[in-house]
């Protein structure tokens, strides 16, 4: 079963990833950029993603993508980790998060980016 280690070990798989705690939270960033959190509970985490998709995942899969209130006006949303088929779909999600914020030589340079 994937949980909250496998995530950080996902996050912190991709070129130039660092953690950091903010809000009480490991969060992860590339270039100063974060790309993903994962609240105190840990089951689930918080990725980019732009409101156009972020819309149509939650009403496509709204038992493994959600919004809490206080993040309804951002580009980020919350991906349950119970819900997800399995790794392969949580390093999709996590890598999609990261070429979001990763600066253009690392894209460049990390053959699995595309």
């Amino acid at each position: 079963m994937t949980d909250s280690e496998d995530v950080r070990r996902v996050a912190l798989s991709l070129p130039e990833t660092v953690e950091k705690e903010a809000w009480q939270m490991p969060t992860f960033r590339v270039a100063g950029k974060m790309f993903l959190t994962i609240p105190d509970d840990e089951t689930s985490f918080a990725v980019r993603c732009p409101m156009h998709e972020r819309a149509e995942l939650i009403a496509a899969e709204p038992e493994k993508f959600w919004v809490p209130p206080h993040e309804a006006g951002s580009n980020w949303v919350r991906v349950r980790i119970a819900a997800l088929e399995d790794r392969t779909e949580l390093r999709d999600i996590v890598v999609d998060s990261w070429k979001q914020a990763a600066p253009p030589r690392l894209l460049e340079d990390f053959p699995d980016a595309s």
